[in-house]
């Protein structure tokens, strides 16, 4: 189901129960629209997700690990400034709406107890995170500052008045009422009745609504099948739902008009970690390394439009024989030749002296006519070699062009950096000034590791850099080597001399998923042992040549790569 306002209820009761009397200890902005504020309660830190993506805005608790920038943001800071050491009191919906209120008490500059407000509005592209001051009502700032030019309604800026959404003239369905009941009644019809509740109540994505309609068209007691409904949200079932397109889709609990369960979780923070963990990684990828895949795209459109002109010219030279030919028989019978003929037509030894016509520069003597042939010749035969000499640096530009763009699509937020230095020092973006605390803060990222069936330890480069350091210097000469053949993807090393059967099935598994194959149904993956591949003098960053390798076939399955993954 959509994040809509039944949902926002059930998520304010798992986090009311959560976090209500414990301590922020830390906060973090880790992107650039989500804030991570750990709370400390029962004994347990519980990392809290504020989330004003415009994709996928939520508010949850997360499990999912995430990096820091070298350099807080302004925004983090002002949340350190007033919330470090700050206690929830309370985490409410507002009415049924998709805005929540975590209410704090923190202490001033001058030790006094202050009462402040962060207010998560989950609107789609207009989602935000407002921290308030609770007694004037007072803006302290907004993980998004919209001003008068953007929102003539209200002003979301340090110092502004805080002004509620907009609100709809429709019920909360929470406050009794018998509404519902004309509703059955005037329309019979269960898609009408859907959008009918969808516009008379508060809070009903269109799935809940469908869901509801569906309910009060079961036989039995009208006023029941409403209560159960909305109960279900206040003893939340984290549910994963398959649809009949084969999608899946969350719910807070068993929405059996929609598809099968598939799976339950403890839950829904759980349960949104797991179903966003793929979808809400690219978003936040697409956000930082947005102009990188700008420059990658831009240098592979321009080498294969070079390619096409290179190839193109690499046809036009291959008349350079004819000229040779033409050249030699002009010199044979040069004294046929008279000065100011325009053409001439010449016996070819070269083909049982089937006559050939030649053409002549009137202004040029016999001789300079047979030279000027023999100068064509020798100019389109050095042009073969150096076209020749550069189709290949262009080939091989569009591959590693070709593979970064891979690594990015398959990147974590964490290995963008890492990308991004590889492509300065490659050339393709220009050297930003850093501070010296970035550049000393920054570690570099480390392979990913797995854990096959029976054990053995398998590594995966996610980028260039990744993939250099594990190939050449981590792994083992006995140890194997796996890559998807001739198609862009990570570097999987096996760390064991003999793997078993099922042990190189599952890196190769590995070596497929994180590839530009990912989506194939069969992948050609190649493996070797260490000590066969090598690195070419000058390669660019992540290119090795190799011989003596083996082929397996497989089918990546995200499954699979799952199982694998070691817990912590």
């Amino acid at each position: 189901m959509s994040f809509d306002g039944l949902f926002t209820h059930a998520m304010v009761t798992e986090l009311h129960q959560k976090l209500v009397g414990g301590r922020i200890s830390k906060i973090n902005q880790p992107y650039q629209n989500e804030l991570i504020l750990t709370v400390r309660a029962n004994r347990k830190n519980w990392p809290v997700l504020l989330s004003a993506d415009p994709t996928y805005p939520r508010i949850q608790i997360t499990q999912v690990p995430y990096v820091n920038p070298a350099v807080p943001t302004n925004f983090a800071m002002m949340m350190r400034k007033y919330l470090q050491g700050a206690i929830v009191t309370d985490v409410r919906q507002v009415d049924n709406d998709r805005v929540v209120h975590l209410t704090l008490t923190a202490r001033n500059e001058l030790g006094d107890a202050e009462q402040l407000t962060l207010i998560i509005e989950i609107m789609a592209r207009h989602s935000n995170v407002i921290l308030v001051d609770h007694q004037t009502g007072r803006i302290l700032d907004a993980i998004k500052r919209i001003g008068s030019d953007q929102n003539r309604y209200r002003l979301l800026l340090p110092g502004a008045t805080y002004i509620e959404p907009p609100k709809q003239d429709k019920r909360n369905p929470y406050v009794p009422n018998q509404d519902y009941r004309a509703l059955v009644t005037e329309f019979p019809n269960e898609d009408v009745l859907a959008k009918q509740l969808q516009q008379h109540y508060q809070g009903f994505g269109r799935d809940s609504a469908q869901q509801l309609a569906a309910d009060l068209h079961q036989p039995g007691d009208l006023d029941r099948h409403y209560q159960d409904f909305l109960a279900q949200f206040d003893t939340p079932q984290a549910t994963l739902l398959t649809l009949a397109n084969h999608k899946t889709m969350f719910a807070a609990g068993p929405f059996s008009r929609f598809g099968q369960t598939t799976r339950t979780f403890d839950s829904l923070s759980a349960l949104l970690d797991f179903y966003y963990a793929d979808a809400a990684q690219r978003e936040r990828v697409q956000q930082q390394a947005g102009n990188l895949i700008r420059v990658v795209r831009n240098d592979l459109k321009k080498n294969r439009n070079k390619l096409k002109k290179l190839q193109a010219t690499l046809a036009n030279t291959k008349t350079a024989d004819e000229l040779r030919l033409k050249g030699e028989i002009l010199t044979t019978y040069l004294n046929q030749v008279k000065r100011g003929m325009t053409s001439i037509t010449l016996p070819d030894y070269y083909h049982d002296n089937a006559p050939l016509k030649i053409k002549l520069s009137n202004q040029l003597s016999p001789s300079r006519n047979a030279q000027k042939y023999f100068a064509r010749y020798q100019k389109q035969k050095n042009a073969v070699i150096y076209v020749g000499e550069q189709i290949k640096l262009t080939e091989a530009e569009i591959d590693y062009l070709d593979n970064v763009h891979t690594q990015i699509e398959l990147a974590t937020p964490a290995d963008i950096a890492e990308i991004r230095e590889e492509l300065v020092q490659q050339g393709y973006l220009k050297q930003k000034k850093m501070k010296k605390k970035q550049r000393s803060s920054r570690r570099p990222s480390q392979p990913q590791q797995f854990i096959a069936s029976d054990g053995t330890e398998i590594s995966v480069g996610k980028n260039n850099r990744q993939n250099d350091q594990l190939t050449l210097k981590t792994a083992r000469k006995s140890d194997y080597w796996l890559h998807t053949q001739k198609i862009p993807g990570s570097h999987v090393i096996i760390h064991s001399e003999h793997p078993s059967e099922q042990t190189l099935t599952e890196a190769a598994n590995l070596a497929a998923y994180f590839s530009k194959a990912r989506d194939s149904a069969t992948v050609p993956v190649d493996y070797v042992q260490v000590r066969r591949i090598r690195k070419p003098n000058g390669a660019k960053p992540g290119f090795v040549i190799y011989e003596g390798q083996r082929t397996l076939y497989v089918s990546p399955s995200a499954e699979l790569v799952e199982q694998l993954t070691p817990t912590k």
